[in-house]
C-alpha cells in the first residue's frame, strides 16, 4: 500500500464546508502556498480548508538527476519533450486518495477543489479531469496539462463540466506561456468550462490573480439560487 502524502492544514473558519488540495511546484513544499490563506479568506465565501501536501522527494533528470520534492520526473519543459507517464499517474492515485479522505471527513467531492502551481498545475489538471466523481472546480496556474493527446479519451465525464481557472504570467521563462496556451486549447478544444487570465509577470503569482482566485471560489462555491 503506497505512503499517504503527508500534509500540512490551515483552515479560514471553524467549520469549514469546503476544501481546497493545493499542490505546489518542482522543489517547493507544501509550505509554499500556506500564506496565501489569510488572502483567499472573505465574508463571502464558506470556511475552507486548505489541504497543502508535500511531494515526494525523488531525482529529477531536468535538473542533472538531484533530490528534490516533486511530483513526478521531468525530462523537458517543452510542449515535445518525453513524459514521466508512470510517476505522472501514481501521484494521481496519491492525489485522489487526499480528495477521497477530504470526503471521509465530511467534505463531499462537489465541495473540493483541486488546485495546483506549476507541476502541481499539471497534476491537478491531470488527476481533476480524470475523477470518476465531480468536483467544485479546478485552479491551474503557470503550468500545463500533461499527457494531453490521452485526455480526450481518459476524461470521465463526472468532470467534463467542472469549472477551470487557467492563469499564467506573459514573462514566464519556465514553463513558457504559449506552452500553457497550448493547453489551453486543448481544453477548450474538449468543451471544458475555463477561465483563462493572463498577468504581467514571471513563474509566480500575481496580486490580481489572487482577487481572481477569490472571485472564482465565490463563483463554485456558492450554492446556486435555484436550489439546483
Amino acid at each position: 500500500m503506497d505512503t499517504p502524502l503527508e500534509t500540512i492544514e490551515r483552515t479560514t473558519g471553524p467549520a469549514p464546508t469546503h476544501s481546497v488540495i493545493w499542490l505546489h511546484g518542482l522543489g517547493a513544499d507544501g509550505h509554499d502556498f500556506e500564506p496565501i490563506v489569510p488572502e483567499l479568506a472573505d465574508p463571502d465565501l464558506p470556511d475552507i480548508r486548505f489541504v497543502f501536501p508535500h511531494a515526494p522527494v525523488r531525482p529529477v533528470s531536468l535538473n542533472q538527476g538531484m533530490p528534490m520534492r516533486a511530483w513526478y520526473d521531468l525530462y523537458g519543459l517543452d510542449r515535445d519533450a518525453r513524459e514521466d507517464v508512470d510517476g505522472i499517474r501514481a501521484t494521481r492515485r496519491d492525489i485522489t486518495a487526499l480528495i477521497t479522505r477530504e470526503a471521509e471527513r465530511g467534505i463531499p467531492r462537489e465541495r473540493i477543489v483541486l488546485a495546483g502551481f506549476s507541476q502541481g498545475c499539471a497534476m491537478a489538471l491531470y488527476t481533476g479531469l480524470r475523477l470518476d466523481q465531480p468536483l467544485a472546480g479546478i485552479i491551474a496556474l503557470s503550468g500545463y496539462l500533461p499527457l494531453r493527446n490521452t485526455l480526450a479519451a481518459e476524461r470521465h465525464p463526472a468532470n467534463a463540466q467542472t469549472p477551470v481557472f487557467m492563469a499564467h504570467g506573459t514573462q514566464d521563462m519556465v514553463v513558457p506561456l504559449a506552452y500553457a496556451e497550448t493547453s489551453r486549447d486543448t481544453l477548450q478544444g474538449l468543451g471544458q468550462p475555463l477561465q483563462w487570465q493572463t498577468y504581467p509577470m514571471p513563474h509566480g503569482l500575481h496580486p490580481q490573480e489572487l482577487d481572481d482566485i477569490r472571485a472564482f471560489l465565490a463563483q463554485v462555491m456558492t450554492p446556486s439560487v435555484d436550489g439546483g
